[in-house]
């Protein structure tokens, strides 16, 4: 009963910008982390960046300074500014809400579909 749909991926060259989107929607009482994990082809899935709900933020070192993460509670959304891109951020891109949807202060992890970012040097 919840969803959460990404969008702002895309092709970008070294040094160029993406803004990543994930909103959630659906049966949500209370949302407490947020985050984005990335995935290249035959790697293991790494977290990128974490934010909790009292506004704790954990960057993975390779983007530290150039990843900014983000979130708007009132519409269930977290943000992934990446800049000065290089091509090892290619990947594919999941972001991952931690949702109580019955009000039980049980959270759940709910993916997000992926979403491509290619960087070309």
């Amino acid at each position: 009963q919840v969803q959460l749909v990404e969008s702002g991926g895309g092709l970008v060259q070294a040094g160029g910008s993406l803004r990543l989107s994930c909103a959630a929607s659906g049966s949500i009482f209370r949302i407490n982390a947020m985050g984005w994990y990335r995935q290249a082809p035959g790697k293991q899935r790494e977290l990128v960046a974490v934010i909790t709900s009292g506004g704790s933020i954990n960057y993975a070192d390779s983007v530290k300074g150039r990843f900014t993460i983000s979130r708007d509670n009132a519409k269930n959304t977290v943000y992934l500014q990446m800049n000065s891109l290089k091509p090892e951020d290619t990947a594919v891109y999941y972001c991952k809400q931690d949702v109580d949807y019955s009000g039980s202060y049980y959270y759940r992890p709910y993916w997000g579909q992926g979403t491509q970012v290619t960087v070309s040097s």
